[in-house]
């Protein structure tokens, strides 16, 4: 492992996006990727085919909306936002994905003989 930036398991990526937007309010795509990285303390690198497919997997799931902006650099960008359905998916995708940390949690602490260290 040593150096290398961590892959993402499926269906993480859309969850770190619905959770960015949901904590910092409407983004554009290089925003959101910047964004989840530098959370990520650089573990997670995203480009922006991985970002934007993720954005558009999204936006036509109905979990966020979009519109054209202008950035912070005076360029034209699209904005991303949170919709109400994207709030109850985030939500129970949170609630799946702590369940599953506490599995491999318990499973990667088991000891000699099956037992807890």
């Amino acid at each position: 492992m040593g150096d290398s930036k961590l892959d993402l398991l499926q269906g993480t990526l859309d969850l770190m996006v619905l959770q960015t937007l949901s904590a910092m309010g409407e983004m554009h795509g290089y925003g959101i990727a910047r964004r989840i990285e530098q959370v990520s303390g650089d573990e997670v690198l995203l480009n922006q085919g991985t970002i934007y497919a993720s954005l558009v997997r999204l936006q036509h799931r109905g979990w966020i909306s979009a519109e054209w902006g202008t950035s912070e650099n005076n360029r034209k960008a699209k904005f991303y936002s949170i919709t109400k359905r994207g709030l109850k998916q985030m939500a129970e995708d949170t609630v799946y994905w702590q369940r599953l940390s506490s599995v491999m949690g318990r499973v990667l602490a088991m000891g000699e003989n099956g037992g807890q260290q």
